[in-house]
């Protein structure tokens, strides 16, 4: 054909850009999966769109794939709570209802962590409206001052106006006097889920499948001081103020909340 040897070698720049650049971009995503445990390729994304990187989902999926980066499904919820109780139970006032604003409706809810020598216990209050943690206790007992810490410090920190609706279970330690009453003080209405269905509180399982995927199963605690150090990390400086949720347009409760408030006070 009359071509020079060095045809049969020659490789296009426009090839070997496109290799870089997919090298590349397959590095960002290794290092996000690593530093994000339990992002899925959607949520990867996103955090690629927000570094300025334009990728579309596809190809983030087919290099997980490649790179065995994809997130295993977790096994289903546990039930953790005792609702065969003689204590006043509560309508539903969550049901069919979705909050416009923060501090409407809170919702609270309780999960187990095991440890070598047993279990410790971690009761949360999330806004419904932010999916931000806004309250949160652990420890070895599961008595009623374990859902009087968490609200304790929601209420601290929140100040929220009476006319605030919290969701729990039927749990004794939700439905005790103890907890209404203090709910009652401070003009929270009550609100509990259907008998049996722990899907009427999915916003608070969803945090604690999240919780558990990244960092519970993820971690060796020894003590209960150990998994509250490390647990409250996670609650304050990953899940609120870092990790993406889909719920939010992909971005951290906290900022969602920044987002908002400017958006009031400029309206």
């Amino acid at each position: 054909m009359d071509l020079p040897e060095s045809t049969y070698y020659y490789r296009s720049r426009t090839a070997d850009d496109r290799l870089a650049r997919r090298l590349d971009l397959q590095d960002r995503i290794e290092t996000l999966a690593f530093n994000k445990a339990g992002y899925g390729y959607r949520r990867i994304t996103a955090e690629l769109h927000r570094q300025g990187v334009i990728v579309n989902r596809k190809l983030v999926l087919n290099i997980m794939k490649e790179s065995d980066l994809l997130v295993r499904p977790l096994r289903g919820f546990t039930i953790t709570t005792d609702s065969r109780h003689t204590l006043p139970v509560y309508p539903n006032l969550y049901q069919n209802q979705w909050p416009t604003a923060l501090d409407r409706i809170w919702v609270a809810d309780i999960t187990y962590i095991r440890l070598p020598l047993g279990f410790v216990y971690l009761a949360v209050i999330l806004d419904a409206f932010s999916r931000k943690v806004v309250g949160w206790a652990l420890s070895k007992s599961l008595e009623a001052d374990l859902v009087i810490e968490a609200m304790t410090m929601a209420l601290a920190e929140r100040k929220p106006a009476p006319g605030l609706i919290h969701h729990s279970d039927r749990g004794v330690q939700y439905a005790c006097h103890a907890y209404t009453d203090l709910l009652k003080q401070h003009g929270v209405h009550i609100s509990m889920s259907r008998k049996g269905n722990p899907y009427d509180n999915a916003v608070a399982e969803s945090f604690f499948k999240t919780l558990k995927k990244e960092e519970v199963y993820l971690s060796d605690y020894r003590t209960p001081e150990e998994a509250r150090r490390q647990i409250g990390r996670f609650i304050e400086q990953v899940y609120n103020s870092e990790r993406l949720h889909s719920a939010l347009g992909y971005t951290p409760p906290a900022e969602f909340e920044l987002q908002y408030n400017q958006t009031q006070n400029a309206a």
